[in-house]
């Protein structure tokens, strides 16, 4: 079983090609490519984490696009998931707000908001996120991924993929807990 980690999907969402400048002339040659390219890696025994918003609020086809898309999807909930649970939360593993896993020897915050700080990020734990579709105006913080199809050619990101990318990287808070940490410590 191989771990894949996704979000902004935005699956049926026209508007989305315009708005993030994706390379498609339609929404029917975006989602076919995006189904394509996610089944192309993910295997039926794979597990997927998408962290948010899987398609455009009430997307009436989602089920269909969920039973074509291979391995099991756990969702962490963006912006515009509320109107799809409504009517498709059963063809999700899981939904929840923020998760917290252990993967690979790393423990791993999901939420769809970037955060600037996250739990046990000074214990180097990552952070991986979407909503910013790979235009933050900054490079990400310390452990952190943006994993937002447009930041990964509309190609779900594997675990390995990750850790390569984050083997690299400087811990700001790897000298000891964050200084807001420190002052509750203190207050005691």
């Amino acid at each position: 079983m191989t771990l894949f980690f996704t979000s902004d999907t935005h699956f049926g969402h026209q508007n989305i090609i315009r708005a993030c400048n994706r390379p498609f002339a339609s929404v029917t040659e975006m989602d076919e490519a995006m189904i394509a390219r996610w089944n192309e890696r993910v295997r039926p025994g794979d597990t997927v984490y998408h962290l948010g918003d899987f398609c455009f609020r009430n997307f009436i086809g989602a089920d269909a696009y969920l039973k074509r898309l291979n391995g099991t999807i756990h969702l962490v909930q963006g912006n515009h998931d509320t109107e799809t649970l409504k009517h498709h939360a059963a063809f999700f593993a899981s939904v929840s707000l923020i998760r917290e896993i252990d993967a690979g020897g790393h423990n791993i915050v999901l939420c769809h908001y970037p955060m600037r700080e996250w739990n046990g990020s000074w214990m180097g734990n990552w952070h991986l996120f979407g909503h910013v579709h790979g235009r933050l105006n900054h490079a990400p913080l310390g452990l952190s991924l943006d994993v937002a199809a447009d930041a990964h050619d509309f190609t779900p990101w594997s675990l390995d993929e990750i850790e390569t990318e984050l083997k690299d990287r400087e811990n700001p808070f790897a000298a000891g807990r964050p200084a807001s940490a420190r002052v509750t410590q203190r207050a005691r």
